[in-house]
Formats: structure tokens, sequence, C-alpha cells
């Protein structure tokens, strides 16, 4: 099945498409509240995967990502970021280890070029870097809710037992990223079978679901809108397990490392809601501080009840308004509010 197919095979099913991106299937409001109440299945059509192989992979990624990549178990996943020398975040990932298969999954629009940029850093290593899933083409679903496990079960595929676990089967793999929440990559071949037995205990719903799913998680997808905006600390990378301190070098890490044992990290990852749009990349506006931007938005989408969620990068000074402008200073009024603390998933 080719990505015209699986598009082909979506539209049937009543997917609206949008860029070749998966908008909704007829009511995005409902399927908004699906996810927050009830059971979604979404096609992953944001995310991509980048796939390496070969016997220095481990050691390849361990010296560019930001994450331990060396202690990354078999069956596991990890948070992790690229940075640029500034220690500016080049790409968010997850990073999934089958046993000498490395996959980053990260946003889609990044991937070309990520790959491509990686792909110059391998010079002699025995490292093979190709965008999609080594060996298949994978088609990628986001399944979340309280029926999530059952869904699973139901369409004869594993349930991972702990957070960022795998499971493997035969055409594919099941991530948990948290209770009730999981990403599954299937060969395009056994992809609408697949969606089939899924769907009848799951509402389809479009990329934007995930994409709130991944808001209220505090998860930050940096896509090409925000690449390079943020050193790690900023996004909470370092509280979401994404930051190794004790590793040596990778791009970055003096700029990294030092901002972490200084403590001049001077922004932070808040949630935001608003009445109008939230969009990667808009900038932040304070009233106290009208001369310069304060913030800037990672991703935002249309929210369950109305209105926008987001979650953005907001100056520690300026985020202790309640409230802060969208756009400019005489922008839309949109609210602040903390994300719960993750120092258990913190890094060290």
């Amino acid at each position: 099945m080719t990505h015209s197919d699986w598009q082909a095979f979506l539209g049937a099913a009543g997917a609206r498409i949008d860029n070749e991106q998966i908008s909704d299937f007829g009511d995005l409001a409902g399927e908004l509240r699906a996810a927050r109440d009830a059971t979604v299945l979404v096609p992953l059509t944001h995310l991509a995967l980048i796939a390496c192989t070969g016997e220095d992979a481990s050691d390849f990624l361990h010296n560019q990502l930001t994450s331990d990549v060396r202690h990354l178990a078999d069956g596991a996943a990890q948070p992790a970021a690229w940075c640029t020398a500034r220690g500016r975040m080049l790409a968010s990932f997850f990073l999934l280890r089958d046993g000498s298969t490395y996959t980053l999954r990260l946003a889609a629009d990044l991937a070309p070029a990520i790959a491509k940029r990686l792909r110059i850093y391998v010079l002699r290593s025995k490292v093979k870097v190709e965008e999609g899933a080594a060996g298949a083409e994978r088609i990628q679903l986001g399944l979340a809710g309280v029926q999530a496990e059952a869904a699973l079960s139901g369409a004869g595929l594993p349930v991972p037992t702990a957070d960022l676990a795998i499971a493997a089967f035969a055409s594919g793999w099941v991530l948990r990223l948290a209770p009730g929440r999981y990403e599954v990559a299937v060969d395009a071949s056994a992809a609408p079978a697949t969606w089939q037995a899924l769907a009848s205990l799951a509402r389809p719903a479009g990329s934007p679901v995930w994409r709130w799913l991944d808001i209220r998680s505090g998860w930050p997808l940096v896509t090409a809108a925000t690449s390079e905006e943020f050193v790690p600390q900023m996004a909470d990378f370092d509280q979401l397990g994404g930051v190794s301190f004790k590793k040596g070098c990778y791009p970055g890490q003096e700029v990294i490392a030092r901002t972490h044992y200084l403590g001049k990290i001077k922004r932070r990852l808040f949630r935001l809601h608003a009445a109008t749009p939230l969009v990667a990349g808009l900038a932040l506006w304070s009233p106290d501080s009208p001369e310069h931007a304060c913030g800037m938005i990672v991703d935002g989408t249309p929210a369950p009840d109305g209105g926008f969620d987001a979650l953005a990068v907001v100056q520690d000074s300026s985020a202790e308004r309640a409230s802060l402008k969208v756009g400019g200073v005489d922008g839309a009024d949109a609210a602040l509010s903390p994300l719960a603390p993750l120092a258990a998933n913190a890094s060290t």
C-alpha cells in the first residue's frame, strides 16, 4: 500500500485531508471531546520515522543526541533532542530501540531535513540513516482513552505494560507513551486491517486530536516553525528525561550543561488557552515589556470545550502574569497555567 493508497483508504473512512494531514473525520469538536472522555484512533500523519541501523548506530546517536543512548534498553524508548552548536533544538524525538535498530519519531515536516543532516555526520561510522522504518514502510496510528488496552487486545496486538516500553509483533510495534495512550507502527500492507480492528472500540479522529493530547501531557513537539528556537531546558526536556548531564560531548552540550549547572534558564514551558487560534511559532507579549516578545508557542490546537489550547515557552518574569497577549501587545488575551511537576522523570 502506497502513501496515496493509505490516504484514499482514510478518505473512504470519512477523513478530511488538508495538505496531506488528516484534519478530522467530519466533527473535530466531537473528536476532541472523545479524546478527553472516551477513546480515539488517530492517523499520525503529522509524524514521521527515521531509522538508524548498523554496528555503530548506538555510538553515533549517543554522540549526536542529548539523551543517554548507550543505556537505552532493548524494547524501550526515550525522549531525545538534536541540537545546534548553540544548544538550540533542531528537533525533538522519541528514540526507540529494537535490537541494533534505532528509530527516531519526530515531526513529519522536519524529517527530510533531519535525515539529510544526520547523514552528513555519519562520515566513516558504520551507520545507515534512512527515512521511514528499517526494512518496511510503516503507518503510524495513535490510540488513546479508556478502551485503548481493550482495543489493542481485540485487534490481536500486544499491550506494553510500562511507560516508554515497546512491544513488537509480526508487522510492527506498539509504544506505550502513558497509561491509556499508545502509538502503533504497522506495515503499510497490514494498516487497513489494523485500523478497522482498532476502530471497533475507538472513534476515528484527526491529527489535531493527537497534538492536543501532547499539549495536555506536556510533550513539546518541535516542528519546522520552532526548530532552533529553544534550548532543551526551555521546553522542559530536562524534566522529561530527554537530557543526560553525565555523558560526553554532543552538539550544544557545553551550552546545555552550563545552563543546567549555573541555573540560568529564564524561560520554561507553560500551557496556554485563548479564544483565538494559537499557532506554532507565534510570539507572545506581556504589557509589562512591550518592547520585545516574552515567549513563543510550541504548538496549538482547538480545545474540546471551545477556544484553543497550546504549549508555550515563556519568560519566567512574564509568567507571573495570569494573562499574556497573542501576536503583539494589542493582541488577544491568552490565559497562562503551569505544567504539573515532572521531577520523577528528570534527567541527571
